[in-house]
């Protein structure tokens, strides 16, 4: 069996249930026992005043001057509990119905003169009568020539239990009223202080079912953290996803240039007289296109970045270029020098480089202009054509993350966004805006490397 609940509303209400017991039983005892000290005062107050008269007449020689014995007019009544006993030396009188025997008192002892006791010098005690009636008892000590003498005052203890009890009955009825009051509210406070909870749940739920993008930010100062958590986590697992999506987009599209020379190879060597290699290479190439519409995959690992010369990445690709748009015949110009160097995968400049010059060169008119120049630590290389470019309110879009766009048209597909996304990787960035002759110009901006300690790919 389990003590403790699973649920923080059964908890609290377990908590709440058990100190409220706890403190409704406190308050009883408690106000018990202030009215049993308040009513014993008021039985304290009577016993009192007899005691002062018998005082009075108590001779100095110890004897008792029976002419001055005045009882209050409970005492005169035998039977009831009202009595007075006093003993001394020179003899014992009682009166009413008094205590047999030693009576257990409260305090020490003080004695006093004659004059009589203070009130500080009573001492109160329980005995019982000789009507066999439990009496509240007051005794005190006064002192005469013949020795102490001992006035001991008893009044039945009856007198206050039983107001005592007629209070106590309503008392515990208001505190068990009171008690299923405070659990009552306890449960409407949890109910609706747990609301913003249930709230939560439920937006988060939203956010999993598509029918929400982020968890509302107007949360009580308790849960406004861990709001704000989700909300990072949920933002950092759509960018993760992203992420993972472009990893794929880059992956197939950078197995689109090896194919298509792998098919011109194929067709100028007449090493594939049946098509049947052809037709092979054609399918890979479907299923690239395939999987890089879906881009669907698991966040990739981060590669080490190393460092790589600019001017043999550029030569090659403008190599392969030149085969790939042979049927375009295209003037370009290469103005980098050949000791630079730039901190950058091989692999991932050769897939911007290849996304930029394959863009520039499917949309040129005659001219390629390329040119890379050490800006602070950084290097940037500058790609210009001399075609149609960009209208200047569509720049912004052609690098719209995330924009899927026909990659088998012919204007700007997918290169221009995976190649801004593997400029940010490599600490860079990639900037299109008009070229001096009308075209597109595309600045990519990526950290220069130190020649002295080059390791190059």
């Amino acid at each position: 069996m389990r003590l403790v609940p699973r649920s923080l509303a059964g908890r609290l209400l377990g908590i709440a249930t058990l100190t409220t017991l706890a403190a409704l039983v406190f308050a009883a005892f408690s106000i018990g026992h202030v009215l049993e000290r308040f009513v014993i005062q008021g039985l304290d107050q009577q016993l009192d005043a007899e005691v002062t008269m018998l005082a009075r007449a108590v001779r100095s020689d110890g004897t008792l001057d029976r002419a001055r014995v005045v009882d209050l007019p409970v005492f005169d009544t035998p039977g009831q509990g009202w009595g007075w006993r006093i003993e001394s030396a020179r003899g014992s009188w009682t009166g009413g119905d008094p205590i047999d025997g030693d009576v257990p008192v409260a305090g020490p002892d003080h004695g006093l003169d004659h004059r009589g006791p203070e009130a500080s010098d009573l001492h109160p005690g329980e005995g019982i009568a000789r009507s066999g009636e439990r009496v509240h008892v007051r005794q005190s000590t006064i002192n005469t020539t013949a020795g102490p003498a001992v006035l001991t005052v008893s009044g039945p203890r009856q007198l206050a239990l039983a107001p005592l009890r007629d209070a106590l009955v309503p008392l515990l009825g208001s505190l068990a009223l009171l008690g299923v009051g405070l659990v009552v509210a306890t449960v409407l406070q949890l109910r609706f202080g747990l609301r913003p909870l249930r709230t939560l749940r439920a937006s988060l739920a939203d956010v999993r079912a598509g029918r929400a993008e982020r968890l509302p930010t107007d949360q009580p100062d308790e849960l406004a953290p861990l709001a704000a958590e989700l909300n990072a986590l949920i933002d950092q697992n759509e960018a993760g996803l992203e992420h993972a999506r472009r990893h794929v987009a880059n992956l197939a599209h950078g197995l689109k240039t090896p194919l298509a020379a792998l098919s011109l190879k194929l067709a100028e060597s007449g090493g594939d007289p049946d098509g049947s290699l052809g037709a092979i290479v054609a399918d890979i190439d479907g299923r690239i296109r395939h999987h890089l519409g879906r881009a669907r995959a698991a966040a990739p690992g981060g590669g080490t970045r190393v460092r790589t010369l600019l001017r043999p990445a550029v030569d090659d690709l403008v190599a392969v270029l030149r085969r790939v748009h042979a049927d375009t015949p295209v003037a370009v110009t290469i103005d980098v020098a050949s000791a630079l160097t730039i901190v950058t995968d091989a692999q991932d400049l050769s897939e911007m480089l290849g996304n930029l010059l394959d863009n520039a060169w499917r949309h040129t008119a005659t001219a390629i202009a390329i040119n890379a120049t050490p800006v602070g630590s950084s290097v940037e290389l500058r790609i210009e054509d001399d075609g149609p470019g960009i209208p200047q309110q569509e720049l912004a879009d052609a690098l719209a993350r995330g924009r899927r766009l026909d990659e088998r048209g012919d204007g700007h597909g997918f290169g221009l966004p995976i190649t801004e996304e593997l400029a940010e990787l490599n600490g860079g960035s990639l900037v299109l805006s008009a070229s001096r002759s009308g075209g597109l110009c595309a600045i990519l901006t990526l950290p220069a490397g130190r020649p002295e300690s080059q390791a190059y790919r």
